[in-house]
């Protein structure tokens, strides 16, 4: 497959979380500006409104290319709908949890749900996308649960987290975005050993949260040079996302930073 164009380096804010609740969110932001990064995720908006964060963001040459603030549910799309249009995106995320893909009972529920949105977001001009965990890449009688599901959800777009749609190794990373491609908006790379000791996902502010060891890009098992090769084209942004780390976390990012950007895996402001 002929490469892809370098896409932009984003970083999920959640990475830094502890800097935010200590420091504010504005010097984790100024950070990643200081390393290179050419956007920002926010998951959670601390000290900052969201206009705030907006202005701040792009005053330091950056841009909020998605958020992961608030997920969509069943009953919280108005809100959900109000933050983006105040951050200037045009889409919002959802994600669910592992009994949301339990079996095919619970995979036809979410479905649901997820097509009732998508149709509300829809009338109102804006889209949803969706983030991935490592549960919707379970197997029923041999197909993968996300295939089913997004059959059942023609209208959501994906945000494929590459780490977690390997399902603990289970599965090819590569080989995982293929049936999604279509579909695919935006990727999430993370890095680390694929056979680990997970703790079930719970909700941090509202956020599903897994305490799974990560490292800085670059430095475990993910094929990320092969991922990158083989990107959907529709991808606006690669975003690096380390929801806990084995490195401090600031290091742990201008690690991750320097292993995209040197090797031409992405683009950032350095």
């Amino acid at each position: 497959m002929e490469k892809t164009a370098l896409r932009p380096l984003s970083v999920q804010l959640y990475s830094a979380r502890a800097y935010s609740a200590k420091d504010g969110l504005r010097s984790v932001v100024e950070k990643m500006a200081e390393i290179g990064y050419k956007g920002v995720e926010p998951a959670g908006f601390f000290e900052l409104r969201p206009r705030e964060l907006k202005k701040l963001v792009e005053d330091l040459g950056m841009k909020i290319y998605s958020s992961h603030s608030p997920w969509v549910r069943e009953n919280n799309v108005g809100e959900c709908m109000e933050l983006a249009e105040s951050l200037g995106l045009d889409r919002v995320v959802c994600g669910y949890g592992p009994n949301d893909f339990k079996d095919m009972d619970a995979i036809k529920r979410t479905a649901e749900l997820t097509n009732k949105n998508c149709e509300i977001l829809r009338r109102n001009g804006f889209k949803l996308f969706q983030h991935n965990h490592y549960w919707e890449f379970d197997r029923i009688d041999g197909r993968v649960k996300y295939e089913i599901y997004a059959e059942m959800c023609p209208d959501v777009q994906f945000q494929i987290d590459t780490f977690w749609a390997t399902n603990l190794g289970r599965e090819d990373a590569v080989e995982m975005m293929k049936p999604f491609a279509d579909r695919t908006v935006l990727l999430h790379i993370k890095d680390g050993e694929f056979t680990q000791n997970v703790e079930n996902a719970g909700m941090n502010n509202g956020l599903l949260d897994i305490k799974a060891d990560m490292m800085p890009l670059g430095t475990g098992k993910l094929p990320i040079k092969d991922i990158v090769a083989n990107m959907p084209e529709k991808v606006d942004a690669v975003i690096v996302e380390l929801d806990y780390c084995n490195t401090e976390m600031y290091k742990a990012l201008q690690m991750s930073y320097d292993y995209m950007v040197q090797n031409g895996l992405a683009a950032g402001n350095k």
